[in-house]
């Protein structure tokens, strides 16, 4: 009969939430560990992560260190006695001592189909490469950066306007679904590691906000890329009028035209067309600085744009 396994949890954004949810069922849940409340808003109040809500909710300790590798967390961690520790955007690095503590080690809830994006931003860098497929790795943890064996894998095909905030929440509903068959095998039959390939390594660096300023030399199926890659943040933006037009959706379209880039070819009811290096992107949805999203024709009620020059 497989045993309970007794763990700790480690996460704090709501990409962890369905992955506690399944440690919750699947495992004796000793504590959770999350990073510490932090200011954030205009007002600058203390923010709490979703895990430590949920967490509460459920009656489980919680521990927020701001460093996971001083000696008296370390103590308290090994005073639990886990048999494994659990850990999906939890945050920080785990140190040796921490990765070595459980009976049965440390395992991720990683983004990606490693060894393809490796590091912060899998899911953004993905929707940025026009990759067809991503998923969810199960990995057992090491002293690397996403560098330890695999233990499962679940895949999942993009959609055509994938977004990396739609990716995200598929990814994330996946990912308590792989991390609740893992559990069950690591309580029974255990299961079989695998070395990651070394020659399919690919990095996910994080994503920076300058990245997310259009440049419109590059083609139009790249520049879709950026603002599908960019959505919800730090959201592909031009400037305009010297403010920051952010662009939140549009449509790739191959027609050519003489037209430099940048240049705003036609503004309609369908969307703002604006030349590309190849093709034209026809932007659907927009942001001014203050405002909230609108459609391209909300945003034409007001302003006039047809015919000026986007920089890149």
């Amino acid at each position: 009969m497989p045993r309970v396994l007794r763990t700790v949890f480690a996460g704090t954004p709501e990409f962890a939430l369905p992955a506690l949810r399944a440690a919750l069922q699947a495992t004796h849940v000793l504590a959770v560990y999350t990073q510490p409340d932090r200011p954030a808003g205009r007002g600058r109040r203390l923010r709490v992560s979703p895990i430590k809500v949920a967490a509460l909710e459920a009656g489980v300790p919680v521990y927020q260190p701001a460093r996971l590798r001083d000696p008296g967390v370390i103590e308290g961690l090994r005073a639990l006695a886990p048999d494994l520790l659990v850990v999906a955007a939890f945050g920080q690095i785990l140190p040796p001592a921490v990765l070595d503590l459980p009976r049965l080690g440390c395992i991720n809830v990683h983004a990606s189909l490693l060894p393809r994006w490796r590091g912060a931003a899998p899911i953004q860098r993905a929707v940025l490469a026009g990759d067809r497929r991503s998923g969810i790795t199960i990995m057992q943890m090491d002293a690397g950066l996403d560098t330890g064996d695999i233990l499962l894998q679940r895949a999942l095909a993009l959609a055509a306007q994938e977004t990396a905030g739609s990716l995200h929440d598929r990814l994330a509903v996946l990912g308590g679904e792989t991390l609740a068959q893992a559990l069950a095998a690591l309580g029974g039959p255990g299961l079989q590691p695998v070395p990651q390939d070394p020659s399919r390594v690919t990095y996910a660096p994080k994503v920076q906000r300058a990245e997310a300023e259009i440049d419109w030399s590059c083609s139009a199926e790249a520049i879709d890329r950026s603002v599908r890659a960019f959505n919800p943040w730090p959201v592909a933006r031009t400037r305009w009028h010297r403010r920051d037009l952010r662009i939140w959706a549009g449509v790739p379209e191959p027609r050519s035209t003489p037209a430099s880039p940048g240049q705003v070819l036609a503004a309609d009811a369908a969307g703002i067309r604006v030349a590309c290096g190849t093709g034209q992107l026809r932007i659907t949805r927009v942001q001014l600085p203050g405002g909230r999203p609108m459609s391209a024709e909300a945003f034409l009620a007001g302003h006039h744009i047809a015919g000026e020059r986007l920089p890149s």
